[in-house]
């Protein structure tokens, strides 16, 4: 769900002038499209009815003409598919949105998609494959000892994160022109996890294609959030791995120290930055052990604890301690099991065997955190890393920018986000909310609800703030955040960091019961 911005009778005189009073017919629609500049081809059209297309239980409530069309770049065969969804003349408001992918990537967020062609904003919405198909990766997930063509393909590993979206958007863009005879005013991004990358990618390195950019979660320095995953995997090992009741044991501890700092008692931790928990407070003494998995945790053993501890701390060079990638944040324990290998065995392993080291045979555990460390940056973080604090032409071209991260994301660490704005802040050696504003969102997960917290609020308005903030000056200092997983009609107000919610009454359940300071 998102909010709409009201708009004046001169818009909407403005937009009559502009649209045809009649679009082509879809069916034969792109076959005069010069396309040769773009290096696009059109493959094929749909035209599809109101609700006509069901994807993922959802229909579409705004009938559209869908074009598929090929770009090939680089400088061998290689070719990126993508999407593009037009919808009739009365409900396209002269905006064109662009959205990202996750993970591995290799497939079309058509759920995205949906989700914006069905916002009520009025989008000429478009998605890429980010340059590489699942279908011949491994269904689109990593393994150790798999081998992943696209990490061997130069050309198709910058195309994952740097270009996924400036590949396809310009040829997009020109479809969308000529489709409704003008081109549209204004132009959106929105992604999250890999596709906050990718939106970052554009902020970075293709400033000038897009007005307003929507970052959730972002992986941006991906190549260290990989480094991240295999750290807190080592220190998860068989004889000191966290069962779900340890997490949660200790998750519940957590929380009932630290959840009325801001206030009010609400099952969350408003800022973990201000909770000062004792891990050790939860140690076993003489006579108690850790009691086995399946059954009720009192307390933890030496071993759990020491685990714990890597993991808030995050990984650092063995020689000299530099931190590598920020740890997790107080609040975010029960959703840490995704650490203890999974994630690592997914991405870490795959990116070392496959992208850094060509050798499938790669034995992560001998991986050297002091000297191998540069080999990850040259082999991998210039290729797939979006961490340069430099966005000036962004931010001279008056784009704006939203970021959100959740507190308790389980893959990524919640404070890298509010590090990376510090760096662009030293970098502009000033303020940079007239053109970037983050949303920490507390107990939050990674692009959405964190499983662990179905009671806090997961979906963010987001995109209505950004067009509100792009098309009208409207720098947005709160987020309406709505639809908790237990179904209940909970709002919590999000806050521009550093400010945060503090609760003022009357109603714990209302956002407007909450002051950002």
């Amino acid at each position: 769900m998102r909010l709409t911005p009201l708009l004046s009778f001169g818009a909407l005189t403005a937009q009559a002038l502009v649209l045809p009073q009649k679009l082509p017919d879809c069916a034969t629609f792109g076959a005069s499209v010069a396309l040769g500049a773009y290096d696009a081809k059109l493959l094929n059209t749909t035209y599809y009815p109101i609700g006509s297309l069901n994807n993922s239980d959802v229909l579409n409530t705004v009938a559209f003409c869908e074009l598929y069309a090929s770009v090939s770049y680089g400088t061998g065969n290689d070719t990126l598919i993508f999407a593009l969804w037009l919808p009739d003349i009365l409900d396209y408001d002269n905006r064109f949105m662009a959205v990202g992918n996750g993970g591995m990537a290799g497939v079309i967020d058509y759920a995205n998609m949906m989700l914006q062609l069905n916002s009520g904003m009025g989008f000429a919405v478009a998605g890429g494959t980010a340059g590489h198909l699942a279908s011949l990766n491994n269904g689109g997930g990593g393994a150790p000892g798999v081998y992943l063509p696209y990490l061997h393909d130069h050309d198709q590993v910058q195309a994952w994160i740097h270009d996924a979206i400036s590949l396809f958007t310009p040829a997009a863009k020109a479809l969308t022109a000529a489709y409704f005879g003008g081109q549209a005013r204004y132009a959106y991004y929105d992604g999250c996890s890999t596709g906050g990358a990718q939106g970052f990618a554009l902020a970075q390195l293709h400033p000038e294609l897009i007005d307003g950019i929507y970052a959730g979660s972002p992986g941006n320095w991906y190549s260290h959030l990989a480094l991240s995953f295999l750290w807190n995997a080592q220190h998860t090992n068989a004889t000191t791995y966290l069962t779900q009741a340890v997490l949660n044991f200790t998750g519940n501890a957590v929380l009932a120290a630290c959840d009325t700092i801001d206030g009010v008692h609400d099952g969350l931790i408003e800022d973990p930055l201000r909770c000062h928990f004792d891990l050790k407070s939860l140690a076993c003494n003489g006579s108690y052990a850790s009691t086995a998995s399946g059954t009720a945790t009192t307390c933890l053993t030496p071993s759990q604890i020491a685990a714990m501890e890597a993991i808030y701390a995050g990984p650092v060079r063995s020689d000299n301690g530099t931190q590598l990638y920020p740890g997790f944040s107080f609040g975010s324990e029960s959703a840490w099991l995704l650490q203890e290998g999974i994630l690592a065995e997914a991405f870490s392993i795959p990116i070392l065997q496959n992208l850094v080291y060509d050798k499938l045979a790669y034995n992560s555990s001998t991986f050297n955190w002091a000297s191998n460390v540069a080999d990850v940056d040259a082999r991998a973080g210039s290729l797939i890393d979006e961490i340069s604090p430099d966005l000036s032409a962004f931010r001279n071209r008056s784009g704006k920018m939203l970021v959100t991260q959740g507190w308790a994301d389980p893959l990524n660490a919640a404070t890298w986000p509010i590090e990376h704005l510090e760096q662009i802040e030293d970098f502009f050696n000033s303020d940079v909310s007239d053109f970037l504003n983050l949303f920490m969102v507390p107990c939050g997960g990674h692009c959405g609800a964190a499983q662990s917290y179905p009671g806090v609020p997961a979906t963010y308005h987001t995109v209505a703030a950004l067009v509100d903030w792009v098309e009208r000056g409207l720098k947005p200092e709160e987020l309406l955040s709505t639809d908790p997983p237990d179904g209940s009609k909970r709002t919590r107000k999000l806050c521009a960091w550093p400010a945060t919610a503090r609760f003022v009454g009357p109603d714990v359940n209302d956002w407007n019961s909450y002051v950002c300071e």
